[in-house]
């Protein structure tokens, strides 16, 4: 897998890089586990390269992760040589499968490759030729999409930030999450361009440390002011009076509302409303999954106990420690102030609020 490096800066709060690009007929991706170190390029050329990054962090973050999904499904098709569209669409199919089997808790994944798949179908009267490249302008236009939805989410959410904001985040929700731009970083980025932003607090993020190894990294490109912190220190910045607002991204939302997120996110949103804080959720409509009811149905990943019982290779518990890593929590709905989309600001009641979205 040709690997590549890159230096690049961030001029006027604007992105000035590309965690997922398409260049000729290839996926190519920041390999999210070098950062912050280096700036690491990797080029994926089949269906198993875009399974095993996803599946292996190289590229996160819900958006994201379906983005990558939408270009693994038309890499594994595009060198199908048989006629006959029932097994060129089962073949289809079967990829789409493969790829969401690399991550379930993120909706956008399975949504992207549905999408991908209805489509197909819907032009199942036309070539196999044609039908790839209906695929990969599928892929491409969601891909766009994102871009723009994201951008939207951070110009409906700055109405929300009050001047000299204090803003605590979670996990990593910036461009290396999505297209461009980002979802709760999105809003950040906009109110830092409204003048608005005083201190963005960034949990750590254990165990993987997607805040303090990828925020921290985007705040510091756009010259936001920020300040890692442990975990563990959120509740107690909040008592302190530090935090006037708690915004972070989402996974998965279900029809009321409960809400899919790194783990921690739900401990955060208990902190807030103990401390009469907002706790805001930041998300493109693709992430809200009409299909589930509640977040009792959420299939939660689990991911290697080597995760927590070592640390950059080293033991930190004794050997055959028993562990538990669930990647995700689930927020209730009560708990969430509101829920900022590319179509606006959606607030309680969520059931009846989604339905008119969606309809």
């Amino acid at each position: 897998m040709p690997i590549f490096m890159k230096n690049c800066f961030m001029a006027n709060s604007e992105p000035s890089f590309q965690s997922i690009s398409w260049q000729d007929d290839r996926l190519r991706i920041i390999d999210q586990t070098f950062l912050p170190k280096r700036e690491v390029y990797s080029e994926l050329t089949s269906a198993g390269q875009v399974w095993d990054a996803i599946k292996k962090l190289r590229v996160r973050g819900a958006p994201a992760i379906g983005i990558a999904g939408a270009y693994g499904l038309y890499l594994g098709i595009k060198d199908f040589s048989m006629q006959g569209f029932d097994m060129f669409y089962s073949e289809s199919q079967r990829i789409g499968d493969y790829l969401n089997s690399s991550r379930p808790t993120a909706v956008n994944l399975s949504w992207a490759v549905n999408r991908i798949l209805n489509t197909l179908y819907a032009h199942k009267e036309k070539s196999i030729d044609e039908l790839k490249q209906i695929a990969l302008k599928t892929a491409i236009t969601i891909h766009e999409e994102d871009r723009r939805l994201c951008k939207e989410i951070g110009e409906h959410g700055v109405e929300l930030i009050p001047e000299d904001a204090r803003i605590l985040t979670h996990c990593n929700t910036g461009g290396l999450a999505t297209g461009e731009f980002g979802t709760a970083l999105s809003i950040i980025l906009h109110a830092h361009m409204a003048g608005k932003v005083e201190m963005v607090w960034v949990d750590e993020t254990r165990p993987l440390l997607q805040g303090a190894r990828l925020t921290t990294w985007e705040l510091k490109k756009a010259e936001i002011p920020h300040t890692l912190n442990i975990d563990s220190a959120a509740a107690f910045l909040m008592q302190q009076g530090k935090v006037n607002l708690v915004v972070t991204g989402a996974d998965r939302i279900t029809k009321n509302g409960d809400t899919a997120n790194k783990i921690g996110t739900y401990m955060l949103a208990i902190a807030a409303r103990a401390h009469n804080i907002p706790f805001y959720v930041a998300a493109p409509y693709s992430t809200i999954d009409m299909e589930l009811e509640n977040g009792n149905l959420i299939e939660i990943e689990e991911r290697d106990d080597d995760e927590i019982s070592k640390f950059a290779g080293k033991l930190t518990a004794p050997k055959k420690t028993p562990v538990y890593n669930p990647a995700f929590d689930v927020t209730p709905h009560h708990l969430i102030t509101a829920i900022i989309t590319e179509k606006g600001i959606i607030k309680p009641d969520y059931t009846k609020n989604f339905s008119r979205l969606f309809s």
